[in-house]
């Protein structure tokens, strides 16, 4: 079972319909939609800030989501794929975004709808990326447009497969004697 941890008064609560693999760790304040999915070894610590996560969001293996006390809190919104060990740090992710694995994301930066975060990017505090727009690189730069087919592609189908594959780890639970 997962490790669901209270602390300063904070129960971490989510919706309905959320995978939360056995060894992911949630912490504090934390509120999550429904259709999430939290995997393996992910920690999403809200023991000094916040951290808000909507609907269809998926947090894949041995990601870290924390916040900055007394000064960010971290929000993810709606149709957000967050990679495989990536960091998200006290920031604001708008609806339908894509994080590639390893990206690093800091205090107070925004990244709008409709973005790719590359694998291995590093978005600095304060960094707006702008909707539309594919950014990768240290520190991460615009690289281009995303497209129609990078949207339905990528992002949309990310999100979507990773409704599913939850839904496989429930099948199995219901399966057991």
């Amino acid at each position: 079972m997962a490790l669901i941890k209270k602390v300063r008064g904070f129960t971490p609560v989510w919706g309905k319909d959320c995978f939360i693999a056995e060894n992911a760790t949630i912490i504090g304040d934390v509120m999550m939609g429904d259709q999430c999915s939290v995997w393996f070894q992910t920690i999403i610590r809200g023991d000094v800030n916040s951290i808000r996560i909507g609907k269809k969001v998926n947090i894949q293996d041995g990601a870290v989501i924390h916040c900055t006390y007394e000064r960010s809190k971290t929000v993810i919104e709606d149709n957000v794929s967050v990679g495989h060990n990536a960091i998200i740090h006290g920031c604001h992710i708008h609806p339908s975004v894509l994080v590639g694995m390893g990206a690093i994301i800091m205090d107070h930066a925004v990244v709008q709808s409709n973005c790719i975060i590359g694998a291995g990017a590093v978005v600095p505090a304060k960094m707006v990326c702008e909707s539309g727009y594919v950014y990768a690189g240290i520190p991460a730069r615009k690289i281009k447009a995303v497209s129609d087919d990078l949207k339905n592609g990528e992002i949309d189908r990310i999100s979507n497969n990773y409704i599913k594959y939850a839904g496989w780890f429930s099948e199995d639970e219901s399966d057991k004697p």
